[in-house]
């Protein structure tokens, strides 16, 4: 193993016969001893690990003689950008920091604009620098205009997200009520799941990093999740369509695990064990309220393995099954 120690230098290791079908997130260990599995995936998804140099997820499985490399902060690709091939398809491959994020505008209005934001990307700008943020893209996306966010997805995320053109459409969307709002997503669950469920356990959101899903029941509806099962998958996965109004944070991903139905590749909430590709399947896939409405599909919906559809037994809004 060479490895660099230089401050400002990438620090690398070549793959040894031991490290043979390792996944890249353990084996940085090597360079990073003593480290988490949590930073070690931080530092693969902001782009500062590399294999040959280039960027890859946490789950690639090396091969004897693979040079793995170690960024320095000041050289750090923009990992889990995603961004157009030349064929015009959605990439999963982190962009680099000389590469812009690709956001599509799916709809806009006068008043409003719906965003695609790809997985990797922040919503919104951190304070003190952070990497690439959707909030930062909004002036060259839309020059000549003061566009501000509406609603905000997880870094993980991907899907829709809503900017305002003006100021009146700001205040006008705020002041609508969260069952105003439709919300829907599509996900990716470890398990099987043949009915329709709704989640209605309080959420504690007082922890920065992890929500608490608690004993007690919520009474208003703005706090629920509801979900319907779409088609089973392989190796017992089901494909869910979600619904939520106000949208707590990491509420989707809390209350789905703590049904011991975690999302597909959540590093929080769900089985490090199980995680794959680096990617969340979580999309928010549908907005609407008043006159506007937006719609815009998952990236990896084509790549799913379909088994058998599931027929639902309930129609959005009218459940038939027990509260969890």
């Amino acid at each position: 193993m060479t490895m660099q120690t230089d401050a400002g230098k990438p620090r690398e290791f070549l793959a040894d016969v031991q490290l043979e079908g390792e996944r890249l997130d353990r084996a940085l260990e090597r360079l990073l001893p003593g480290s988490g599995l949590r930073l070690r995936r931080r530092l693969i998804e902001a782009g500062r690990v590399l294999v040959e140099g280039r960027s890859a997820p946490a789950g690639l499985k090396l091969r004897e003689g693979q040079r793995v490399s170690l960024l320095p902060e000041q050289e750090a690709r923009s990992g889990g950008d995603a961004g157009l091939d030349p064929a015009g398809e959605r990439s999963d491959a982190p962009a680099t920091a000389k590469q812009k994020p690709a956001v599509r505008i799916v709809v806009r209005t006068r008043e409003y604009a719906a965003l695609d934001k790809p997985a990797g990307l922040h919503s919104a700008a951190l304070a003190g620098g952070g990497g690439a943020s959707l909030e930062a893209l909004l002036p060259e996306l839309f020059p000549g205009i003061n566009p501000r966010l509406l609603n905000r997805l997880d870094f993980l995320t991907s899907g829709l997200v809503l900017a305002s053109m003006t100021s009146r459409a700001a205040k006008l969307f705020a002041a609508l009520k969260p069952k105003d709002v439709v919300k829907e997503y599509m996900a990716v669950v470890e398990g099987a799941l043949d009915e329709a469920l709704v989640l209605k356990r309080k959420l504690d959101t007082d922890d920065r990093k992890r929500t608490r899903v608690l004993g007690k029941m919520e009474n208003e509806a703005r706090g629920w999740t509801m979900v319907w099962p779409e088609s089973a998958l392989a190796g017992g996965r089901t494909l869910v369509r979600v619904r939520i109004q106000a949208g707590a944070r990491h509420q989707i991903r809390a209350h789905l695990a703590a049904a011991n139905l975690p999302i597909v590749g959540d590093p929080l909430y769900g089985d490090p064990e199980a995680v794959t590709d680096g990617r969340l399947f979580l999309h928010h896939r549908r907005l609407e309220f008043l006159d506007f409405k937006a719609f815009c599909p998952p990236p990896w919906l084509k790549e799913l393995e379909r088994l058998a559809p599931v027929k639902a037994s309930a129609t959005p809004g009218k459940s038939n099954t027990g509260d969890i």
